[in-house]
């Protein structure tokens, strides 16, 4: 009996003390993928929107996020749990929003995840084939890479953190050189800092841009996830979140404005409609040569699968949180006995993957428009009603009488605990 109490604790609870402030800050930043926002979503914007203010528009929405954060990282402090959006919510706006909120959570971050997918598939496929001439269909590089991730989601989360780490330094040390090549190597009129100007916000179709903006930060959200597997979690979590808000708002904003000013302010939506996300790429290519276009293209690539590993981290912490309490199926609360990884969630959303991609290769829809994009913007459109939803359970719970600091347990009393009653991780 009490080797089967053992067992059962291990398969209920996530590894503790393995994510330091920076490794979780690597973790959450790799969602938010930096070079594919730099090189994608930045250029996206202004060719899209048609108005200059990309640059302010990053600024102004990572002030809003913090502002945001303030409220969730001290949610963060009083109660510890994977199931962050989702716990925050129950205890703040009652068990019924709570679980409306949970299946919102694990649809955004499903969605992000599976939908990039088709964008590594098609920018790999294409690279290749640009590159070595060699043919491959889309999904066959998408398989690939889904083989990798769902390897690595059973696998230990500092391990994990590790390879996001060394790839989320690279594509950032690569997106900063390029912007400085871009700001020293100006357009005719010198230096100009048109774009950064704060009248912008005021512009008209500034809402577009808002949008586009917020679309490259969500990720970063996402240290409340790990929460129960970072050391000293009640300043970690803090500490990364700021860390990262602050980090990607910075290179977003330098980013976009550099290309502006290699273009020049007033030429930069008319080269970005022509270049699209080739755009920061050929900017640099007259100083670094075709090298520095097959590196971008290569991080760009790599940033992807970044994403793909952190996303797919992030929905499989959900879906243990959700099954510890009974949300989801029991079976979910599951963790590999070795790892400490979400084993169940992990394989199930790697399966979830697995047959979406099937119906996408099998029907030869396209994977950049259908998938890539349709799938993300569905997920971040879910993250930014969960933020709206948590800002309002933050309020409800902080001006509620009696409210307790709570944490997730080393074991649940049993898998189907009705989560938040009273003193909800607690057996009397």
């Amino acid at each position: 009996m009490p080797a089967q109490h053992s067992a059962d604790t291990v398969s209920a609870t996530l590894a503790r003390s393995r994510l330091g402030v920076w490794p979780l800050v690597f973790t959450v930043m790799a969602a938010a993928a930096p070079l594919t926002v730099v090189a994608g979503g930045a250029s996206t914007g202004f060719a899209v929107t048609g108005i200059t203010g990309i640059p302010i528009a990053y600024v102004l929405v990572a002030l809003l996020l913090a502002v945001f954060s303030i409220g969730y990282v001290t949610m963060s402090r009083r109660v510890l749990n994977a199931g962050a959006f989702y716990t925050y919510i129950t205890h703040g706006l009652g068990k019924p929003v709570g679980v409306g909120a949970a299946f919102v959570a694990v649809l955004a971050y499903n969605t992000m995840q599976i939908g990039l997918y088709g964008g590594f598939g098609a920018v790999l496929a294409q690279f290749l084939d640009d590159r070595t001439g060699l043919d491959l269909p889309w999904w066959l590089c998408a398989y690939t890479a889904w083989a990798i991730v769902g390897l690595l989601g059973v696998r230990r989360i500092d391990l994990n953190s590790r390879i996001l780490a060394t790839l989320l330094v690279a594509e950032i040390a690569v997106a900063a050189i390029f912007a400085a090549v871009q700001v020293t190597h100006p357009a005719a009129g010198g230096v100009s800092f048109a774009t950064l100007d704060p009248g912008n916000v005021l512009t008209a179709g500034i809402g577009a841009a808002l949008a586009v903006a917020i679309a490259g930060f969500v990720g970063f959200e996402g240290t409340a996830v790990f929460s129960e597997e970072s050391r000293d979690p009640h300043t970690t979590v803090a500490r990364a979140t700021y860390l990262a808000l602050t980090i990607i708002g910075l290179l977003y904003a330098f980013c976009a404005w550099a290309m502006s000013v290699a273009t020049g302010p007033t030429h930069i939506v008319e080269q970005a409609r022509a270049q699209g996300t080739e755009l920061i790429f050929t900017l640099v290519a007259p100083v670094f040569g075709q090298t520095a276009v097959v590196l971008g293209h290569l991080l760009f690539v790599a940033s992807l699968f970044a994403a793909l590993l952190a996303f797919h981290n992030t929905a499989a912490r959900y879906f243990f949180a959700l099954g510890r309490e009974g949300v989801l199926p029991a079976i979910l609360g599951r963790t590999s006995p070795r790892s400490r990884a979400p084993l169940t969630g992990s394989l199930v959303q790697t399966g979830l993957a697995a047959i979406v991609l099937a119906v996408y290769a099998i029907a030869g829809w396209d994977p950049i428009v259908r998938l890539f994009f349709w799938l993300t913007v569905l997920g971040g459109l879910g993250v930014l009603i969960l933020m709206t939803a948590t800002s309002a359970a933050v309020a409800a719970y902080f001006t509620a009488p009696g409210t307790a600091t709570t944490s997730a347990p080393d074991a649940p009393c049993s898998p189907r605990s009705p989560p938040l009653s009273g003193s909800p991780w607690c057996c009397s």
